[in-house]
């Protein structure tokens, strides 16, 4: 049985989000297919996420530096005590679904927010004379993104910052096999709707299959 981490980053209502349609036909279908797998859902805009702000430091820097995690305060507690618990569910987890919309070339904040509660030294990856070295293997992870025009190719390609940096994340901390769902367009007349959730639909039944 694999423990498996469904994380959106969507404000929006599912009928009204290209990329959250996509990413529940994806979870309905694996879910289908794998019965007995443990699915945790992680919705980024309705959990406590932390920033990394003046009382993470302050509270990592005094765990560094040896003092207990009791002579923290209060607030550094709190902080630091939620992205030890993110840090922890993210490494027990086997494969991970990621599903984002393109925002301004890159991610909603909030993922940013939480990939910083997972990329932390030590546990998912380190450091060593021959450079930083993933700690997490045999994992599988899939992104799932939705983007108004077109970055997996032509002019505005270099301008993605979305999905590259996702797929560079993850392979940061050594979870190499990553598939990607691209749902590009969705604010061009042509080809439409309709036929971008088809094309779309057609890349979840044939990532999921090997998911």
């Amino acid at each position: 049985m694999s423990k498996v981490l469904y994380i959106t980053a969507n404000p929006k209502e599912v009928e009204q989000s290209f990329s959250l349609q996509a990413g529940r036909e994806f979870i309905n279908v694996y879910k289908e297919n794998n019965p007995n797998d443990e699915i945790i859902e992680i919705d980024l805009y309705k959990e406590n996420i932390p920033l990394i702000d003046p009382d993470v430091f302050k509270g990592w820097g005094k765990l560094q530096s040896g003092k207990g995690f009791e002579e923290l305060t209060d607030a550094e507690k709190t902080q630091v005590g939620r992205i030890n618990e993110l840090t922890e569910q993210f490494m027990e987890a086997d494969k991970y679904i990621f599903v984002t919309p393109l925002w301004n070339l890159s991610m909603p904040p909030m993922m940013k927010a939480y990939i910083d509660t997972f990329l932390i030294a030590g546990k998912t990856f380190k450091y060593t004379e021959k450079g930083p070295v993933g700690l997490l293997e045999n994992k599988k992870a899939v992104h799932i993104q939705a983007a108004g025009g077109v970055y997996s190719e032509g002019p505005a390609k270099d301008a993605e910052h979305g999905n590259s940096y996702m797929k560079t994340v993850l392979n940061f901390i050594g979870v190499t096999d990553v598939e990607s769902i691209l749902i590009e367009g969705t604010a061009i007349p042509v080809p439409g709707p309709e036929e971008i959730k088809a094309k779309a639909s057609e890349r979840v039944k044939e990532v999921v299959k090997n998911f």
